[in-house]
């Protein structure tokens, strides 16, 4: 039976967020190890070069744990996936002339179109995932220096 609705959002973005919706938070919500994971060894040479780019970022505002390191890897791969693909575009053209058996000539779309299309997809959904569009990125309220730590004030 398919699940249907909205996925969960983690707790991690409820409260980033501030908590928009003010429903109870799920604070038994599983809490994996947070910190960057090791890189995978099968990722391709600019796959790693994006995956050091982008995990100190998703480190830095605490949405990253050694529990993403599939998700991160998927859209690390995509990423150079995508570049490889738009470096043949850009290199060859979005088109190729064709000739068949009968001898026309045709006008067609080259692959690398096709595959770049697919990535882009693959990208954009994981990066809603990790929290890097625009969009999602605007959803997360990070606390200011300024904000008071409530569990601090009961302490003095």
């Amino acid at each position: 039976m398919a699940v249907t609705g909205r996925k969960p959002k983690p707790t991690v973005m409820k409260k980033l967020e501030g908590n928009p919706g003010n429903r109870p938070l799920n604070e038994n919500e599983p809490k994996p190890k947070s910190g960057i994971p090791p890189c995978p060894r099968w990722l391709n040479k600019a796959a790693k070069k994006e995956w050091k780019r982008i995990c100190p970022i998703l480190d830095t505002i605490g949405l990253l744990t050694h529990a993403d390191m599939a998700v991160v890897a998927l859209y690390c791969q995509a990423y150079a996936r995508f570049a490889e693909a738009e470096a043949i575009l850009t290199k060859l053209g979005t088109t190729y002339e064709y000739t068949n058996k009968a001898g026309e000539t045709n006008t067609v779309k080259r692959p690398e179109v096709n595959i770049a299309k697919d990535y882009s997809q693959i990208i954009k959904s994981t990066c809603v995932e990790l929290g890097l569009t625009p969009s999602s990125r605007g959803r997360i309220k990070l606390p200011s220096e300024d904000d008071e730590d409530p569990f601090e004030a009961d302490f003095e």
